[in-house]
């Protein structure tokens, strides 16, 4: 049956007017004023904001850090109700299996049929060998054109020297691989901690000190000269530092093919989380550090003028009360705790409330930084945008509604949120999957393996200039 919405204000990275979306399959058939369908199902969108799905392009439901596994696809949901329906997980490379390869069984153990929303992937290479970097290309092929690079976590298998990331970028433009680095200086950092366990100083607050912005800084800025040398375009993730931020402003002004994400637990929470009594500050512990208020105005500001063009979760899904006081005791400290945050639900309401709500963002430009953009970044030709042949991913938003975050309510499947108390302005109401309702008066109505792979096609926006 199709389906007709009315009377909504349709929302768009190019602005908003009220009009109407007509849905037939799993398609988007029409966007304009007065349509009519006869025998299709009417949703009254009166009052509202209508916006595509989200596209989340930074998920981590594999992620293991010193045999502490995150949750999985079984938690995806928490998406729905948050108003993404696409998401892009990061598959660590397996040793001595082929980059191709180790995604095709993770995803059909662990994401195929279980999967709530749409899913892709991308490739973290972790063991650059002469005949991996040689496979590069056929991520494009099986239609996963995106590939990470740890710079950071020296020692951990995954992390990845300049030689690698120069090969990789080098190899990844024949074909129209985007290359990604987590860009924190590793050598910098493993210094630090050593010196900062040596004197004592292991609580959770110490590792911001251990990671202070010119790591950060430096690394971004070795990654994008790299990519200069390898002549092809680089992505930044999780960018959190006014120093790293100008390191891509001026690579991008100077016409280098740098682009970067941030994330929204760095666009509302600041280092002095990691000094919370209790230990409750070890669930603040994500990479980068969080950092100051500086900071997060410097990011603001380069969110809303296109400096950076997504707002990622980077959602890693780790307890609190098991997982998060893995450095808690003698002889433990901040650096064997688990990072990350689990964001995955709060990621639009987050953006609304105090993006939108405070004048931060035009609901235009956060539909380009949540959904529109990280579709284009990935190749995702079909999704992030309201507009006739594109998947009837669809969130009717209600500007109204009025509550609080709390981990009672996620799900998530861990014991915490990190905007836990955060005041919420506004939230998905409704919202369509391929033009199948999903979520229904905020509540998940779909089923286990309602959500598809879908193939990315090369050639990201991020070589487009």
């Amino acid at each position: 049956m199709a389906i007709l919405i009315k009377n909504g204000i349709v929302v768009t990275a190019e602005g908003e007017s009220k009009a109407d979306i007509l849905v037939d399959g799993e398609s988007i058939v029409a966007v304009g004023e007065g349509l009519e369908a006869e025998g299709a199902e009417v949703v009254d969108a009166e009052g509202k904001y209508v916006l595509p799905g989200g596209v989340d392009q930074h998920v981590h439901f594999s992620f293991t850090y010193k045999g502490s596994k995150t949750r999985g696809f079984e938690t995806s949901n928490a998406a729905a109700v948050g108003g993404t329906t696409t998401l892009i997980e990061f598959v660590n490379q397996v040793q001595g299996k082929g980059l191709v390869e180790t995604i095709e069984d993770y995803r059909k153990t662990d994401a195929d049929g279980i999967a709530m929303v749409d899913y892709t992937f991308h490739s973290v290479m972790t063991d650059p060998r002469p005949e991996v970097i040689e496979e590069i290309p056929k991520l494009a092929e099986a239609g996963y054109p995106t590939m990470k690079l740890f710079m950071a976590y020296k020692g951990q298998f995954f992390h990845a020297d300049d030689d690698a990331i120069l090969q990789a970028l080098q190899k990844g433009k024949e074909t129209g691989v985007t290359i990604m680095v987590h860009a924190e200086n590793a050598d910098m950092i493993d210094v630090a901690t050593k010196q900062l366990v040596a004197e004592g100083k292991v609580g959770p607050y110490y590792h911001a000190v251990s990671r202070p912005p010119v790591v950060e800084a430096e690394a971004t800025r070795r990654a994008i000269y790299l990519a200069e040398m390898a002549d092809a375009p680089i992505y930044i993730v999780h960018v959190t530092c006014k120093e790293a931020l100008a390191e891509v402003k001026a690579a991008y002004q100077r016409g280098q093919k740098v682009f970067g994400e941030t994330c929204a637990h760095y666009l509302v929470l600041d280092e002095s989380d990691l000094a919370r009594p209790n230990y409750e500050g070890a669930k603040y512990v994500c990479s980068p550090a969080l950092r100051t208020e500086e900071h997060r105005d410097a990011l603001w500001e380069a969110v809303d003028r296109k400096w950076l063009n997504a707002i990622s979760s980077d959602h890693c899904g780790f307890d609190f009360a098991e997982q998060k006081h893995m450095g808690y005791g003698e002889g433990k400290s901040f650096a064997d705790i688990p990072n990350g945050a689990p964001s995955l639900q709060n990621r639009l309401n987050i953006l609304w409330t105090y993006g939108v709500e405070e004048g931060k963002l035009s609901r235009s430009r956060l539909v380009d930084l949540y959904a529109t953009s990280p579709a284009k970044v990935n190749g995702l030709d079909k999704k992030g945008q309201l507009a006739p042949g594109f998947d009837a991913d669809i969130v009717i938003f209600d500007p109204e509604y009025r509550g609080i975050i709390s981990a009672e309510t996620n799900l998530e499947g861990v014991d915490y949120s990190p905007f836990e108390g955060f005041e919420q302005k506004g939230r998905p109401e409704t919202v369509f999957l391929r033009g199948k309702k999903i979520v229904d008066n905020a509540e998940y109505i779909g089923a286990k393996g309602d959500g598809q792979l879908i193939k990315a096609k090369p050639f990201g926006s991020s070589y487009q200039w």
